[in-house]
C-alpha cells in the first residue's frame, strides 16, 4: 500500500470537557486510575425512568474560557462545553498568542449535537393548547402560551449549528464552516472531513471536534425506548460494561472534545509543535437498518479498511516484521450486546489472525457515551496513549463473553509502546467512521 501524497495533517492542540474533568492531565490521570464518572442524574428528577444515572459534567463554568461571556450569554450547554474544550485546544496550539492567523484560511468543522429542549415551557405550552372537548391542540391557544412562555434565544440555541457560530465568533474563524450530526460517529466524521479540507488546500487551520449533551428528559426517554441504555439497579459506576458478558446497554455521558488541525507546512512555518499526525480516515454506511448494525460487521470493516488504506498501513503488518502497524484500537465499545459483538467481528474481519494481538479498549466504561462528542474525546485518548506510552482500560470487565475473544485491556491501564492508533465510531443509522492517528515523525 502507498499513502497519498497530499499535504500531511497534524494536531497542534487538544482540549476536552468531560464527566471526569475539564483539562487534559486531570482526565487522563483519572482514566489511568480506572475511575468512573457515573452517578445518579440530578439535572432533572429521573426517579421514575428506567435509567436513573448518567455521566454528567459537573462544576463547569464556561465563562472561564471566553473573552466576553456576554456574547455567549444565551448559549446552550452543548455550546458551553465546546467553548471550554476549544479554548484549551487553541491555547495549546499557540494560535492564541500568534498574530499571523489569516481568519479566512482558518475554518471549523464540528460534529455537534442539538441543544437542550426548553422542556418545562414546551410542555406547558402544549398543555395550555390542549382542547379536551375536541381531543386536539388548539393552535391559537398553543401559540399564545408559547409566545408568553418560550424565548427566541433558547429556541435558536437548540439548532446543532449554533456551537459552530459561537466558536467561529470567539476565535475569528472565517474560513470553511461545517457541522454534521451523524449520531455517535459525528465528531470522528467531522475530524476526518476537516482533514480532507486541509489536504485539498481550502484552509490552513481547522478547529474540529464534537460537543453534545442528551442528559435531559427527552434524551434519556428516547434511548430508554430504544432499549439502548443500561437499566442496572446497582452501583452506577458498575453499569457501563463494554465487552463483558453481562453488559446491558450504554450509560449516557456528555461533554466536548476539540482538536486544532493544521497542514504540517503551516504548523512548522509558525513554529508550532506537531503533537500527532492524522494518517487516515474512512467512512461507510451499513445500508442495513436504522438501529441495528450489519451483523457481519461489513460497514465497520469497510471504514477501517479505508482508513488503513489512506494511511498506507497493512492490517496484517506487525512490529515484529519491521513495518508500520496498528498498536492500539480505541473501540466504539458502547456496552450494548450488539455493538460490542459486531465491532469485535469487524476487527477480526479486518486484521485477521493479528486481531487478537492488538489491544482494544473502551473509555466509555469510564466516561459514558458522549454521543456526538464521543469520537473526538476518544481520538484525544489515542494521542495521549502515544505520548504517555499507556493504554486506558476497559473497566467493569468481570465476566468474559465466550464469543468475544480479543484483548480488551481489562480493568487496569497498561504500559505499552504506542506509535499508531485506530479509533472507531459507529452511529445509529449505520454510519461508520474510523481515524488513524500516529506519532509525529519528521520525514524527508
Amino acid at each position: 500500500m502507498v499513502a497519498h501524497s497530499s499535504p500531511r495533517v497534524v494536531i497542534t492542540g487538544m482540549g476536552w470537557i468531560t464527566p471526569l474533568g475539564h483539562d487534559l492531565p486531570t482526565v487522563w490521570r483519572r482514566l489511568m486510575a480506572g475511575e468512573s464518572g457515573m452517578a445518579p442524574i440530578d439535572r432533572f428528577d429521573a426517579r421514575t425512568f428506567p435509567t436513573t444515572f448518567a455521566a454528567q459534567v459537573r462544576d463547569f463554568d464556561f465563562r472561564r474560557y471566553v473573552n466576553d461571556p456576554s456574547i455567549h450569554a444565551t448559549a446552550g450547554l452543548n455550546t458551553c462545553f465546546a467553548l471550554g474544550a476549544a479554548r484549551q485546544a487553541w491555547q495549546q496550539s499557540g494560535l492564541g498568542d500568534w498574530k499571523g492567523l489569516n481568519g479566512r484560511r482558518a475554518g471549523i468543522y464540528l460534529g455537534a449535537g442539538e441543544g437542550v429542549l426548553d422542556t418545562e415551557h414546551y410542555v406547558a405550552s402544549n398543555l395550555a393548547g390542549w382542547d379536551a372537548a375536541t381531543q386536539r391542540i388548539d393552535g391559537k391557544r398553543w401559540a399564545e402560551a408559547a409566545l408568553a412562555l418560550m424565548t427566541a434565544a433558547k429556541e435558536v440555541e437548540q439548532e446543532p449549528n449554533m456551537p459552530v457560530a459561537h466558536l467561529a465568533r470567539e476565535f475569528g474563524l472565517r474560513g470553511p464552516a461545517y457541522n454534521c450530526l451523524t449520531a455517535c460517529a459525528a465528531s470522528t466524521q467531522a475530524i476526518g472531513e476537516a482533514c480532507s479540507i486541509l489536504k485539498r488546500g481550502d484552509a490552513d487551520v481547522m478547529l474540529s471536534g464534537g460537543t453534545h449533551t442528551m442528559i435531559h428528559m427527552l434524551g434519556v426517554t428516547g434511548f430508554n425506548r430504544l432499549t439502548a441504555l443500561s437499566t442496572s439497579k446497582g452501583d452506577p459506576t458498575k453499569a457501563s460494561r463494554p465487552f463483558d458478558r453481562n453488559r446491558d446497554g450504554f450509560v449516557m455521558g456528555e461533554g466536548s472534545g476539540m482538536v486544532v488541525l493544521e497542514t504540517l507546512d503551516h504548523a512548522l512555518a509558525r513554529g508550532a509543535r506537531p503533537i500527532a499526525e492524522i494518517r487516515g480516515f474512512g467512512s461507510s454506511a451499513d445500508a442495513f437498518r436504522i438501529t441495528d448494525i450489519q451483523p457481519e460487521g461489513r460497514g465497520a470493516a469497510a471504514a477501517m479498511e479505508m482508513a488503513l488504506r489512506e494511511a498506507g498501513i497493512d492490517p496484517h503488518a506487525s512490529r515484529a516484521d519491521g513495518r508500520a502497524a496498528v498498536d492500539y484500537i480505541s473501540a466504539h465499545g458502547t456496552g450494548t450486546k450488539e455493538n460490542d459483538s459486531i465491532e469485535s467481528i469487524a476487527v477480526k474481519r479486518v486484521f485477521g489472525p493479528r486481531a487478537k494481538d492488538i489491544p482494544m479498549s473502551s473509555v466509555k466504561s469510564m466516561l459514558g457515551h458522549l454521543i456526538a462528542a464521543a469520537g473526538a474525546v476518544e481520538l484525544i485518548t489515542c494521542v495521549l496513549a502515544i505520548e504517555e506510552g499507556m493504554l486506558p482500560p476497559t473497566i467493569n470487565y468481570e465476566t468474559p463473553d465466550p464469543d468475544l475473544d480479543l484483548d480488551y485491556v481489562p480493568n487496569a491501564a497498561r504500559k505499552a509502546k504506542v506509535d499508531i492508533c485506530l479509533s472507531n465510531s459507529f452511529g445509529f443509522g449505520g454510519q461508520n467512521d474510523t481515524l488513524i492517528v500516529s506519532r509525529y515523525e519528521q520525514r524527508a
